[in-house]
């Protein structure tokens, strides 16, 4: 165990797995990450896509329905856009996701930037909806499917392409949630990595 500052770090590595655990000096449980150390490309993205989903939804909870719903100005997109969006890819995206296009005839690209019904609570089920469609495509692969193609658009992606073509969308937007709850939240904003003055 070591310290620095107020915090303390602990390393526990368990069947090649490497867990950090951040504790405040009294003892107080104040961020975990769980790491899995893995050359099996499907599990490692599997990681990073589950991180990126626990950051967008922890500055998500930290958000009113009112700073949701905020667009910044006319021509940028709202929290809820953003989740609309997502969802809507990713439901495209990894629904028969071996066999299929991974952009559907069903889908309506246009109308995932439009908010005819702000409900937030069916936009978190959509939210949810699309995440569970893509970690149950990503368990059914095996290495032996990365070489497999699959169509985006009518262009052909071999599936190691595909899911990187994910994790770049999934960044990308992931970035503007947190970016956008914590600029709404400003001094009230509980910090989702390590605080400022507070680096390991």
């Amino acid at each position: 165990m070591a310290a620095r500052g107020s915090f303390f770090i602990v390393i526990l590595w368990n069947n090649g797995s490497m867990n950090t655990v951040f504790l405040s000096s009294n003892g107080e449980l104040k961020i975990g990450v769980i790491m899995r150390t893995t050359s099996n490309p499907i599990e490692s993205s599997s990681g990073i896509l589950t991180q990126y989903k626990e950051l967008s939804d922890k500055a998500m909870a930290q958000i009113s329905d009112e700073e949701f719903f905020r667009q910044p100005d006319p021509e940028s997109n709202s929290i809820a856009i953003i989740v609309k969006h997502v969802a809507g890819n990713l439901l495209s995206r990894w629904t028969d996701f071996l066999t299929t296009d991974g952009e559907k005839t069903w889908r309506n690209r246009d109308g995932e930037f439009e908010m005819e019904r702000p409900n937030r609570a069916e936009l978190m089920q959509q939210w949810e909806k699309g995440w569970q469609t893509l970690f149950g495509a990503m368990r059914s692969l095996t290495p032996s499917d990365l070489s497999k193609i699959v169509p985006i658009r009518n262009e052909p992606h071999s599936v190691l392409e595909a899911i990187n073509r994910s994790l770049a969308h999934i960044s990308y937007h992931a970035g503007q949630i947190v970016y956008l709850a914590k600029m709404y939240k400003s001094a009230e904003w509980q910090t989702l990595t390590v605080p400022k003055k507070k680096r390991v």
